[in-house]
């Protein structure tokens, strides 16, 4: 074998070795490219995971937060739904005995239940004055306090608002004209009673009514 040959072919071994040492050289970079990439990846989940969605998601079996708890208050207010409520059909309505004192009048309006079934009311009655043939007498009351809880009413229990108004001379302001009837809208309803008035004077431009509160009576 001539010296030509043995070179030439010493050369294709050193070139097939550098292939080689290449080839293993790129693999081993992307390897390990590859496990920087998972480790960044895990990094960059684990920073993200705190804020996301995933992070914040409640277990099943994690129990709710005072936040989440409805109030009794809610409660009750979401048991009265609009089948339960009472309305001008299984209501009346009537005045009390006013109340005298310190200048201020005040009258109860009664809500007797007068169905076969309890119901329920809460909030404000709507209250307006009229003469008997249904003129308007001034304006219809104004909100006084806050609108309390619902009040359970079994067949023949009662419910109570208050009217108010002042003594004529408290204020400057003139008293209205004597009104013959009240015009009531129990609360959430859309149907009116009336009831007689008893010969009722708004006076001093004061006319407010709270909220139901249990009982024909404080």
């Amino acid at each position: 074998m001539s010296l030509t040959t043995k070179t030439l072919r010493h050369g294709r071994r050193i070139a097939a070795g550098s292939l080689i040492a290449v080839t293993a050289l790129t693999l081993s970079a992307c390897q390990s490219g590859g496990k920087d990439s998972a480790l960044h990846s895990s990094a960059a989940a684990a920073a993200v995971a705190p804020h996301g969605k995933a992070a914040n998601a409640p277990s099943a079996d994690r129990a709710p937060s005072a936040a989440q708890v409805p109030s009794a208050a809610q409660a009750r207010t979401s048991a009265m739904t609009a089948s339960d409520r009472c309305t001008a059909d299984t209501l009346s309505v009537s005045l009390g005995r006013t109340d005298i004192g310190a200048g201020n009048i005040h009258i109860p309006l009664v809500f007797p239940n007068k169905g076969k079934t309890a119901c329920s009311l809460r909030g404000f009655p709507g209250v307006s004055l009229t003469l008997k043939e249904g003129t308007p007498v001034g304006k219809p009351a104004t909100r006084s306090g806050a609108a309390g809880d619902a009040v359970r009413l079994r067949p023949g229990q009662s419910a109570h608002a208050v009217l108010h108004t002042v003594n004529d001379g408290v204020s400057d302001t003139p008293c209205w004209s004597t009104a013959q009837l009240v015009r009531v809208y129990p609360p959430g309803s859309k149907e009116a009673m009336t009831a007689g008035t008893d010969g009722l004077r708004v006076c001093g431009g004061e006319f407010d009514v709270t909220s139901v509160k249990p009982g024909a009576t404080d």
